[in-house]
């Protein structure tokens, strides 16, 4: 069994890294390159000498090629990493009595999105390069609450059974009524639309990501037990 979770979970987190970073080469990381042009000042959202604002384009990817390998190493292992968590946790629902199947991993994908992703990003959303914020220290801890409680209060959701699955309310909403650390004022380098622009496509790249990872998990891991 442990064999068949390592490999699957393997496989499954290769293929939908491979997958989140062609798309976040084609989405994400021109956005992200243009906030840097922001950043180091090649580029001026509000002009303050009269001049007018630079032209809005995403710039090409160019021939930075370590970066872009590390880009794609970043994911293969953090899609890795993820992979053995959630494929862990299949099984051990799998062993309770629910159904594991490549549709129930889709699902199992969405909540790990949500979990890691989505409900993070309501209050530290995804930033582009020279963004002004809050100390790390406390950005980190409020990040990792959210993802240990948003899992739980899923988890109770999705498996609890009356007055239990009703706490799974006030535990998810929990992180986000004691709110993220924010500065107290709002300035940035880029325009607001570009950043808006970038959280979106974040956030859509993750979401894809989560689906194939756990489609993949349930797919690879009921191929390895079939045979």
């Amino acid at each position: 069994m442990t064999k068949n979770l390592l490999s699957s979970a393997v496989l499954a987190g290769v293929v939908a890294g491979l997958i989140a970073a062609l798309l976040q080469f084609y989405f994400v990381i021109p956005t992200l390159l243009e906030g840097e042009l922001y950043e180091s000042g090649a580029r001026v959202h509000f002009a303050t000498d009269g001049s007018t604002q630079s032209d809005k384009g995403a710039p090409s990817l160019g021939g930075d090629f370590t970066r872009h390998a590390m880009t794609v190493a970043f994911n293969l292992v953090t899609f890795t990493g993820y992979g053995l968590i959630l494929l862990a946790l299949m099984l051990f629902a799998h062993e309770k009595g629910h159904a594991l199947t490549p549709r129930t991993g889709i699902l199992w994908g969405l909540a790990g999105f949500v979990a890691v992703q989505l409900a993070p990003a309501i209050g530290l959303p995804p930033e582009l390069p020279g963004t002004p914020a809050a100390e790390v220290a406390p950005r980190q801890m409020w990040w990792a609450l959210t993802i240990i409680v948003t899992a739980v209060g899923l988890a109770l959701m999705a498996f609890g059974r009356g007055p239990i699955a009703l706490l799974s309310i006030p535990l998810i909403a929990a992180p986000h009524i004691i709110g993220a650390p924010h500065l107290d004022t709002y300035f940035g380098i880029a325009p607001p639309e570009l950043s808006a622009h970038f959280v979106t496509l974040s956030l859509g790249v993750a979401l894809a990501g989560w689906t194939a990872l756990g489609f993949l998990c349930a797919w690879f891991w009921t191929k390895a037990n079939d045979a």
